[in-house]
């Protein structure tokens, strides 16, 4: 079973991160979203406290898609409303193509690079933060602790990371690490998403305006493909928007998971 929390009340939501980060990515908007859904906030396969992605054969996507349905049927969630961010966010589409979830809201979603240049330039980001991260373990602890130590380690998916609180910081840095592996897999199995999403799924794609990690240019491709969806942007927002700007995306989750007619346009005039 994967590590989750539940918490709130009304329609489920399942909120799934991006890639080596943990299910704690979510905290700076649960205040705010908890109130009007019944958050199910997930530790993705091999990250966080969930055991590590066992693929048996499959790819790792596919191991992952099966995790999360599997995740689905042992707590009873028929449909739920999926928001996900990088990775998480690319998941969510393709848990919509399966008929799994009943709406998705995708922050910077995986999977819309221009071309294979795009990608290359996003591994090579990875590999760089992660040799960087392997040679400042040991002083992990005492640089999160401080603002400019927060700054150094997180400004490549954080708007504002000196704001972040330290000890959640720190559990960030670590989950970066536990993740190595998985994040391997997942960029060596990489692949442009270009599945298609059921109509009848309301769909809003948000991308944040200072993202380092899939550029915001990433945004049109992802507006080609999936035409049908809600498209915003996040000013001011990093790779990682939920501590950057919880109020908006909040109002951004809770009008992509509306049901009905009342989700149009809700957070368009917030962005």
């Amino acid at each position: 079973m994967l590590a989750y929390e539940r918490i709130g009340s009304g329609e489920p939501l399942v909120l799934l991160h991006g890639i080596a980060h943990r299910r704690q990515a979510w905290y700076p908007v649960v205040d705010r979203l908890a109130p009007h859904r019944e958050l199910i906030l997930v530790d993705l396969p091999g990250h966080g406290e969930s055991p590590r992605l066992d693929t048996r054969g499959r790819s790792a996507p596919q191991a992952m898609r099966d995790e999360l349905l599997a995740l689905f049927d042992a707590l009873r969630l028929d449909r739920p409303h999926v928001a996900g961010n990088s990775i998480g966010g690319r998941f969510a589409l393709e848990l919509a193509e399966a008929g799994a979830v009943r709406s998705v809201t995708a922050l910077s979603p995986g999977g819309f690079w221009y071309s294979y240049a795009d990608f290359v330039y996003t591994c090579g980001l990875f590999g760089t933060v992660m040799g960087a991260a392997t040679v400042l373990a040991p002083l992990a602890k005492p640089l999160t602790a401080t603002r400019a130590g927060r700054a150094m380690l997180f400004f490549w998916i954080n708007n504002r990371p000196a704001a972040a609180d330290p000890e959640r910081a720190l559990g960030d840095f670590r989950g970066l690490l536990r993740a190595r592996t998985t994040l391997l897999r997942f960029l060596a199995a990489g692949a442009p998403f270009r599945g298609t999403v059921p109509e009848d799924v309301p769909v809003t794609i948000a991308w944040a305006r200072r993202d380092m990690v899939l550029p915001p240019y990433q945004a049109r491709v992802a507006r080609k493909f999936v035409p049908q969806a809600e498209h915003l942007p996040l000013p001011r927002c990093g790779h990682v928007p939920m501590g950057d700007d919880p109020e908006l995306v909040a109002k951004i989750i809770l009008a992509g998971s509306e049901p009905g007619p009342a989700r149009t346009g809700t957070a368009s005039a917030s962005a």
